[in-house]
C-alpha cells in the first residue's frame, strides 16, 4: 500500500461567510511531485497554509507526514517547508546571516553545520555575504528554498515560488525540485505555468474553493476532450461557472 505524505478530507475554510475552500479532499503519495493549479482567489494558497498549520480550518480532517494536521499543528510545522509566494526574508541581512537567523528559530544544535550544508546545496556560498535585499529574484528564490530545506522537512509545500523570475532561474529551480524529491521529499507546489505542470508527476486544479480534476497531465486533457493541458483547464473552469450560477 502506497504511503500518503498527505492525506486530507473535506477541508474547508470561509472568509466573511464566503467559502475559499470548499470540502477539498488532497492526497499525495510519499517522493512524489504534484502540481497544484487554478484561477487566482481559487484556494490554493488558503490550502496550502492550512495544510501546514498556519490557519486553522473551519472543517477537514486527516494526516499530514502521519500527524493529525488540526491537532497537532506545531508537530506538523517543524516536518513541512513552507515557501511563500512573497520573498519573506530579511533584505538588509547577509544570506548567510538569514539561514542562520532560520536556524536558531528551528533551535538547530548543529545551526553551523547546517547551515553550511544548506549553501552548498543551492549554489549560494560563493555568494553568502551578499544582502538579501540585492539579490535578482531568481537567487532570491534559491535562497527562499535553502530556508525552507534547513531544517530536513520531509514535505515542502511551495507556493507559486517561480512567479516573476526569468526561465532560466525556472528550469534551475526545477532541476533542484526534482533531486529533493529523488532523495525521498515530497512537493505539492503551486504553478500558473503549463510547462511546469506537465513536469508534474500529478495535478489537483482547485476552483471556486473545489477540485475539479486530478491525475496526471495526459489523464485530465483526455478526460476533458481538450487537444492540451491549457484547454483543459479552460473547459473546467467554464463548466464550474455555468454550475455555479445555476446553483446561485
Amino acid at each position: 500500500m502506497t504511503e500518503l505524505t498527505i492525506d486530507v478530507k473535506g477541508l474547508s475554510k470561509s472568509y466573511g461567510g464566503r467559502k475559499v475552500v470548499d470540502g477539498v479532499d488532497m492526497q499525495v503519495a510519499a517522493g512524489r511531485i504534484v502540481g497544484f493549479l487554478g484561477p487566482n482567489g481559487s484556494g490554493k494558497t488558503t490550502s496550502l497554509r492550512m495544510l501546514c498549520g498556519l490557519l486553522t480550518p473551519d472543517a477537514g480532517d486527516g494526516r499530514v507526514l502521519g500527524l493529525d494536521f488540526r491537532r497537532q499543528a506545531t508537530e506538523v510545522k517543524r516536518q513541512v517547508g513552507y515557501m511563500t509566494q512573497r520573498f519573506g526574508l530579511y533584505e538588509d541581512l547577509s544570506i548567510r546571516e538569514n539561514l542562520d537567523f532560520i536556524a536558531r528559530l528551528f533551535s538547530m544544535a548543529d545551526r553551523r553545520e547546517a547551515v553550511a550544508a544548506a549553501l552548498q546545496r543551492l549554489g549560494l556560498a560563493s555568494r553568502e555575504k551578499q544582502l538579501a535585499g540585492a539579490l535578482s529574484g531568481g537567487w532570491k528564490q534559491r535562497l527562499a528554498l535553502a530556508a525552507c530545506l534547513l531544517h530536513r522537512p520531509r514535505l515542502l509545500l511551495l507556493d507559486e515560488p517561480t512567479a516573476g523570475v526569468d526561465p532560466k532561474a525556472r528550469r534551475e529551480f526545477w532541476e533542484h525540485i526534482h533531486r529533493l524529491a529523488g532523495e525521498g521529499i515530497t512537493v505539492l507546489v503551486s504553478t500558473h505555468y503549463m510547462d511546469e505542470a506537465e513536469r508534474c508527476d500529478e495535478l489537483v486544479y482547485i476552483a471556486y474553493g473545489r477540485v475539479l480534476a486530478r491525475g496526471t497531465a495526459a489523464s485530465i486533457v483526455e478526460a476533458a476532450g481538450a487537444s492540451d493541458l491549457e484547454d483543459a483547464f479552460v473547459r473546467l473552469v467554464g463548466q464550474a461557472t455555468d454550475n455555479f450560477a445555476e446553483a446561485g
